[in-house]
């Protein structure tokens, strides 16, 4: 009897030590979920600022130059148009990032993958000519890719920045291609900059991991710009890759599925 009495008592000091593991299990998931937000909030408070970077130094630049040269009417208009143009972007880019960051949808729509290439281009105010960068882009103007327009044109911005940053202040070439094939779209942004080591490549779509802070030196690198790239590919249920070697030049390959 005495042993019988026993067994029902560790039995109900189990079951009490269990339920109690059970509660601080359940407290501690519900810790990590509100933990997992804040973390997306500050992911996506850093993409956003380095997003809105993006758009506002080349039309700082841009403007600079306008007040420098007050005559010129046609120079001042066209700052005007490009900051406008560029603050509009800066609204659906932090409307956009803020979905991507918390897995939240948007609208997808058939877009030309050429009208976002070039949007990119704009964005950035800039003439890769003056940088001694050509630009060749081949890409079919009919071929269409299936997303959200604006994240999709924000990838490729960074994308562009991160080829020209390679090739500066040397200069060099920069290739956008794209080619439709089986149920997939791929293109393909390859440059002629200074290329990457196998570290590098292994690290670069960690966040804020850059290869523009090299030799100890500060750059301008705030490492988000390819996590970004790869977040976007990734909610597009596609797939992002990269093929680099120092002082060959690095090629990045973006793959989307076809609507």
């Amino acid at each position: 009897m005495i042993a019988l009495t026993s067994i029902i008592t560790k039995r109900r000091s189990i079951h009490r030590q269990l339920t109690q593991q059970q509660q601080r299990n359940e407290a501690l998931e519900r810790e990590a979920v509100q933990l997992e937000s804040l973390a997306n909030l500050g992911s996506a408070a850093a993409m956003i600022a380095h997003e809105i970077n993006n758009l506002l130094t080349p039309l700082t630049s841009y403007s600079e130059l306008a007040l420098l040269n007050p005559e010129d009417r046609v120079l001042s208009e066209r700052a005007l148009r490009k900051t406008a143009q560029n603050c509009r972007q800066a609204s659906r880019i932090m409307e956009s990032i803020l979905s991507v960051a918390n897995a939240g949808s948007q609208e997808k729509v058939e877009t030309p993958l050429l009208t976002l290439i070039n949007g990119a281009f704009d964005c950035l105010c800039r003439d890769f000519n003056r940088d001694g960068i050509t630009v060749e882009i081949r890409v079919d103007g009919n071929l269409p890719v299936w997303g959200v327009p604006v994240q999709l044109q924000q990838a490729f911005m960074n994308l562009i920045l991160n080829a020209r940053e390679a090739m500066l202040p040397r200069g060099g070439k920069l290739t956008v291609e794209a080619e439709s094939a089986d149920n997939e779209i791929r293109i393909r942004l390859k440059d002629t900059g200074c290329g990457m080591n196998q570290v590098e490549m292994k690290k670069v779509f960690d966040s804020f991991f850059s290869t523009k802070n090299k030799n100890g030196k500060p750059g301008s690198g705030t490492g988000l710009g390819l996590a970004l790239c790869k977040k976007v590919v990734e909610v597009h249920n596609g797939s992002i890759s990269v093929d680099s070697q120092p002082g060959a030049g690095t090629s990045f390959t973006v793959i989307l599925p076809k609507k």
